[in-house]
């Protein structure tokens, strides 16, 4: 009788702490996990590819990555956050972990497709007005061009020897590398229309076509083969546009001459467009 209540004691225990002792087991397996991450997986070395403005020791420096740091410890957003704070030129990123000990780092580089160029002196005067108006005086504007990419991303002052496409109308306000392009509120249909305007561009393959860009309140004047001026509308579908321009340029070379030059209307409503010859 004895022996059986001992026995059945015995298994209300097992049952009582059968639970306990597994999630011990767990707690035991992850923190020799823990450990063992922590002592062995250590960074060894970094990999990078896809650069070309930027020298691996340069991306290396601007990821504050050390040889030495626990591999699974490092915060890939961080990283990322510093490279491309530090290197404004970074387009897409991609950051892994290859076992036992390397970091490998892929990098895409945007590529500078305009010039903002610094606003004649009675649009900085209104500028500067509408910010005084919006309580941001201490915002200074550009004081020189500044390179771009289709995104409207800022990547540094533009030499003087720029062949990106040149764009006024608009007023940048504190630029700074790295940073998005900020205009007064007024002027932020004219951004978007650029940077809308730029990406079509870019995908149309007509990025050394096109010279200038010319920024007004409602329509925007495209440079195109240094020969025709052409007119568009803030918010017009510019990939079609762009194919109409190239097709209508085709027609007028075919009627007139290779050399023929003037504007091309394609905000007129009813028509398609309309090319003036330079007088």
């Amino acid at each position: 009788m004895a022996r059986r209540s001992r026995s059945r004691t015995r298994r209300r225990n097992r049952a009582r702490f059968g639970p306990l002792f597994k999630l011990l087991c767990l707690l035991a397996v992850g923190v020799a996990l823990t450990v063992g991450a922590t002592v062995f997986f250590r960074v060894e070395a970094v990999t990078i590819s896809g650069n070309l403005r930027y020298s691996q020791e340069e991306i290396l420096a601007a990821s504050g990555i050390k040889m030495g740091d626990n591999l699974y410890g490092l915060n890939k957003v961080k990283i990322d956050r510093n490279i491309r704070t530090s290197l404004p030129y970074i387009g897409d990123l991609t950051i892994d972990r290859a076992l036992p000990s390397t970091i490998v780092i892929k990098v895409t580089e945007w590529e500078a497709v305009a010039q903002l160029l610094v606003p004649e002196a009675d649009h900085a005067a209104a500028a500067r007005e509408e910010l005084a108006a919006e309580d941001s005086k201490g915002e200074a504007l550009a004081q020189e061009p500044w390179l771009i990419n289709v995104k409207g991303k800022l990547l540094e002052p533009a030499p003087a020897d720029s062949r990106a496409i040149a764009v006024t109308g608009l007023a940048p306000v504190a630029p700074q590398a790295g940073d998005m392009v900020e205009v007064p509120k007024s002027e932020g249909t004219k951004l978007s229309a650029l940077t809308s305007l730029l990406e079509a561009v870019q995908e149309a393959g007509l990025t050394g076509q096109v010279s200038a860009v010319r920024l007004s309140s409602t329509q925007l004047t495209l440079r195109y083969l240094d020969r025709f001026d052409v007119k568009m509308k803030l918010n017009a579908d510019f990939s079609y546009d762009l194919r109409l321009m190239e097709t209508v340029r085709l027609q007028i070379e075919e009627k007139y001459s290779v050399d023929a030059a003037g504007s091309i209307d394609l905000t007129q409503s009813g028509y398609d467009a309309v090319y003036a010859p330079a007088s």
